[in-house]
């Protein structure tokens, strides 16, 4: 199925929720809504469904205008954050209820149910019902029943957001293998970027009703095409430092701090005097990995040890810094230490925002 969204914005009285925005989704695979809180992520599915009309716009379903077509009459089907199922129903029963409903035999309903309950793991809680279940049951309940109607669209509301961690991993995992076959055009909507690139396929970024940038999402995330795409796309944080370029080639910070940029670096942002470079928390080190590593001295701010990973905040100067580290460092507050990056690894983007130089994916993922 081809949906193609056309200049499309949406009103609720005198506030805009979408500005115009055209889109079009990618046929048989993932199709990622990422944006914070109120970036316009539901009310986009909202449309995508039938549920809202555009103010102005068209959505055109494989080559037909389907802009006032009610959901009722759309082969969809669609999944909340909340765990909705029919409470007085058993888990078999929830998950056949859509086929009930087109009177599909019996026989072929209970084929289908038992199927889709194995590869969701919940075929011991058939005869359940739902205030019987765990939250991730419910939820794996609740997308049996939408992945049985066979939808053309699949709409995915943050489905995964009221687990905890280990389910949303189970969960998410489950999903990406039920959804690579390419029968089904999904649109998932999170707010997380890590979610984003394990899902992977095509991403769409909103940002307060604007869309932003669309495109593979490794493409996206390796090359946002603006300041705002790449803090959305970044968690932790992407580190933002403005700089004054010299005569020399080398960016001035605020405070002592000066870093040579390359020669790459240098031509993408020829003809700017001033320049915002980024540097992603997981491009910083607290070792050199070659003779042309930035070196970075810090204040320790804060030391957040999360298992497996250190979540450094520090400060050059006036410059604040966030470095997502591999293991487990004890570092005191106040603390002074060395940080290092490869000179490739920094972002330049100009002063308005948009993007003049972006690493490479070698050096993204050093």
């Amino acid at each position: 199925m081809q949906l193609v969204l056309e200049k499309v914005s949406k009103k609720y009285g005198a506030d805009d929720h979408l500005y115009p925005l055209s889109l079009a989704l990618v046929p048989g695979t993932i199709n990622v809504l990422l944006g914070t809180t109120r970036a316009g992520k539901t009310t986009l599915m909202r449309l995508m469904a039938g549920l809202d009309r555009p103010s102005a716009g068209k959505i055109v379903v494989d080559g037909r205008d389907c802009t006032g077509v009610p959901v009722s009459k759309r082969n969809l089907a669609m999944v909340y954050q909340q765990f909705i199922n029919y409470p007085a129903f058993t888990v078999f029963d929830n998950i056949a209820s859509p086929l009930r409903i087109r009177k599909v035999p019996e026989a072929q309903i209970r084929a289908r149910v038992l199927d889709l309950a194995e590869r969701l793991h919940i075929t011991p809680y058939l005869q359940r019902l739902p205030a019987e279940l765990s939250g991730g049951q419910q939820q794996r309940t609740a997308l049996a029943r939408a992945l049985i109607k066979d939808a053309d669209l699949l709409l995915l509301d943050e489905p995964l957001v009221n687990l905890d961690y280990k389910l949303r991993e189970e969960l998410r995992r489950e999903l990406t293998e039920l959804f690579s076959e390419g029968k089904t055009t999904v649109v998932y909507a999170t707010t997380e970027p890590l979610e984003a690139l394990q899902l992977g396929g095509h991403c769409a970024v909103l940002h307060e009703g604007r869309l932003l940038q669309q495109g593979p999402t490794l493409d996206v995330f390796n090359a946002p095409a603006s300041i705002a795409v790449a803090r959305t796309f970044s968690d932790p944080p992407i580190n933002l430092m403005p700089a004054r370029i010299d005569s020399a080639g080398m960016a001035q910070l605020d405070g002592a701090l000066a870093l040579r940029l390359s020669p790459a670096q240098r031509q993408a942002a020829a003809g700017h005097a001033e320049v915002v470079l980024g540097l992603r928390a997981h491009s910083l080190h607290l070792t050199q990995h070659s003779a042309q590593d930035h070196a970075i001295g810090v204040v320790v701010d804060l030391a957040e040890i999360g298992g497996s990973e250190t979540f450094l905040h520090a400060h050059s100067g006036p410059i604040s810094l966030v470095a997502q580290l591999n293991g487990v460092h004890d570092l005191a507050i106040g603390a002074s230490c060395v940080m290092y990056c490869q000179a490739d690894a920094l972002f330049v983007f100009s002063p308005d925002g948009a993007l003049l130089f972006a690493p490479s994916q070698s050096v993204m993922g050093a």
